[in-house]
């Protein structure tokens, strides 16, 4: 994992724990995963923004979510400079890991089967998202 100094948002791990949901903590600052189909993010459609529930960052426009049908909000474009990637290896298999560029918490992962005009799927855990409506 990448080290915390190469982020402008570094907290220890206790500020961590205490200001984000055991679940969010999990995600987030442990590379975890939320259960497929239990985010109500999955069923919002209102025009808005996705920031980082970590920081605050904004990461997605509503504009650019669609239905993957995998049980996790999709995207098929971050906005600029919301996000980073880095190469995972965990679970036997190569995989691309999106993060916050601000903080470095874990979102989920981008895959190369999602629509035009990107053919991406940034596949992003819903409880590391804080959706604000427009």
């Amino acid at each position: 994992m990448q080290s915390a100094e190469q982020f402008p948002i570094v907290k220890s791990d206790a500020e961590w724990r205490r200001e984000l949901t055991s679940e969010q903590y999990r995600v987030l600052r442990r590379h975890g995963t939320e259960r497929a189909g239990t985010s109500a993010l999955n069923a919002e459609h209102r025009s808005g923004v996705y920031h980082c529930a970590g920081c605050g960052q904004e990461l997605f426009s509503s504009a650019h979510k669609f239905d993957s049908g995998t049980g996790w909000p999709s995207f098929f474009a971050p906005l600029p400079a919301g996000i980073a990637t880095r190469t995972d290896r965990s679970l036997l298999m190569r995989r691309t890991e999106v993060h916050c560029a601000r903080c470095g918490g874990h979102l989920g992962h981008v895959f190369p089967d999602g629509p035009p005009p990107t053919g991406q799927r940034y596949c992003i855990n819903g409880v590391a998202l804080r959706f604000e409506p427009k």
